[in-house]
């Protein structure tokens, strides 16, 4: 008999090792690493997809989305763009057609040439040069119109002395007539909008003279400062629309084709002719202004 250690009576312990063979299913616990993998990849893309919306310009987007979705040309069999996501170039590139656009087979059609357009560049329907010929031909109209309304006054005793209350004054809209008051005549009368008989055969004369052209029309009333002891009743801007509308009739009267009426309006007092004096009395007038044509566009 095994004699205990330290001479005490204690049995002496035995250990039990236990050795476990796996078999051929060990290592089907790693499939996880698989899936963490696929999510930080997806994470990764989605990061990348956000500093592509904040660092890049709504026109570079587009170049990414037609990319991947081509609607308008193949880039890859064209040459267009080059062969990567930004075709060699960095995101805030100004180039489109890649870094070697010149052996690009789209380089006739995708590559200006001297950077101009043909003989009659701009001179279609939709031209700007088409646009420049109508208002250089208005202004030609609106010189003889001038002359023409000038010697028709000249050649009346009645009107004649109306000659220093009509101005002609070309503006950015048009030319624009204005048949203004001073403190010796008023086109209409005082508070009213009843016209003077040689002012109304005044308005009858330009009618006759504007009625065979084809600009439109517009007209405008003015008043002074002087204001009305109940405004509720009648204050200046009736007043002025009032007195815009009656030329407008008097217009139509002489010949004028009513569709060329395009805009009516009265401004009161806003817009004095005398800035530094709005009582005086040449701030009372009407503005007659036959616009600029136009084309099948406005810059």
């Amino acid at each position: 008999m095994a004699r205990a250690p330290h001479g005490a009576n204690v049995p002496p312990k035995i250990i039990v090792k236990k050795i476990y063979i796996e078999g051929h299913g060990g290592h089907h616990g790693g499939a996880w690493k698989v899936a963490y993998a696929d999510f930080v990849t997806a994470m990764m893309a989605f990061f990348l997809l956000l500093w592509l919306l904040g660092a890049t310009t709504e026109k570079q987007r587009k170049g990414i989305a037609d990319y991947f979705a081509p609607t308008l040309l193949d880039t890859r069999s064209l040459g267009v763009g080059g062969g990567g996501l930004f075709g060699g170039e960095s995101v805030l590139s100004q180039n489109k057609l890649g870094p070697n656009a010149g052996q690009t087979t789209m380089q006739s059609i995708a590559l200006p040439v001297a950077g101009q357009g043909g003989a009659k560049n701009g001179t279609g329907d939709k031209g700007s040069l088409n646009n420049q010929a109508l208002a250089a031909e208005d202004r030609q109209n609106f010189e003889t119109m001038r002359r023409k309304v000038l010697s028709e006054i000249a050649k009346s005793p009645k009107l004649a002395r109306l000659s220093s209350h009509v101005r002609f004054v070309p503006t950015q809209d048009g030319m624009r007539i204005d048949l203004v008051d001073d403190a010796d005549y008023s086109m209409f009368a005082i508070g009213t909008t009843a016209l003077d008989p040689q002012a109304s055969e005044l308005i009858g004369m330009i009618a006759e003279t504007i009625r065979s052209s084809a600009n439109p029309i517009m007209i405008r009333g003015h008043t002074d400062a002087v204001p009305y002891g109940d405004p509720r009743a009648m204050n200046n801007w009736m007043l002025s629309s009032g007195r815009a509308e009656a030329t407008r009739r008097r217009l139509l009267q002489g010949g004028t084709p009513e569709q060329r009426f395009e805009r009516i309006e009265g401004v009161a007092d806003r817009e004095p002719l005398i800035t530094d004096s709005p009582t005086d009395p040449r701030n009372r007038r009407v503005a007659i202004t036959l616009l600029y044509r136009r084309g099948s566009f406005r810059s």
